[in-house]
């Protein structure tokens, strides 16, 4: 089964793609994930690749395209795959059909904008890796990491202004694929909820309907 997660940033797709890759064995392909791997593993296109991240400049649309052709050639791409992050334009979609990908369902988690902007200012890390939510998943002390101790800080992606303008991107240049794939007769919507779980048994539910 091929997968694409379409969403807003903070709509959920990481979280979902990880649920989905564990219950169904095929594995969640991120465009951030093979782009470090390349560049970890010094591949010709890694390599072509950092130049560009280096530079501050994003990297080319073909580049990326090459980058997903090759990881989808790879073994564990034979049961099926979620790609998260891929496409993020009509482009793209276009190219990803011009590989002769065959897209089986196109799963987008819609979550209003007003509750993105909450949900990613109410976020705070740690250093050591740990994740919290002031309304959804508190730690013990205000502000402090239940696992180390160490003060917890907000991301510069979460602060509302960069939240508002990522999502503006979203909408300029990623949710025409909504009308694109619905046109193709691939497209299932789901309504994001407040709890996770709630929000994997709309997407489980969907999915096995759709392999039935």
């Amino acid at each position: 089964m091929n997968l694409i997660l379409l969403g807003a940033p903070g709509a959920g797709k990481g979280t979902q793609s990880a649920k989905i890759s564990e219950k169904f064995g095929i594995p969640a392909i991120s465009t951030g994930d093979i782009l470090r791997a390349a560049m970890k593993n010094g591949t010709q296109l890694g390599k072509q690749a950092k130049a560009f991240v280096e530079a501050g400049q994003l990297v080319p649309d073909a580049l990326v395209i090459d980058l997903i052709k090759e990881r989808l050639g790879e073994p564990d791409c034979k049961k099926g795959f979620i790609l998260d992050g891929f496409p993020r334009s009509i482009h793209q979609a276009e190219a990803l059909k011009a590989m002769g990908v065959k897209i089986d369902a196109v799963v987008s988690i819609e979550v209003p904008d007003e509750k993105i902007v909450k949900r990613m200012a109410g976020r705070r890390v740690c250093a050591c890796g740990a994740s919290y939510h002031v309304d959804y998943n508190p730690p013990k002390v205000a502000d402090v990491c239940d696992k180390c101790g160490a003060k917890l800080v907000i991301r510069s992606d979460d602060a509302p202004e960069t939240v508002q303008a990522r999502l503006k991107t979203y909408h300029d240049q990623t949710e025409p694929l909504v009308g694109y794939y619905a046109s193709e007769g691939l497209l299932i919507r789901i309504e994001g909820q407040d709890e996770v779980s709630d929000t994997t048994k709309l997407v489980f539910k969907a999915i096995e309907r759709f392999e039935a």
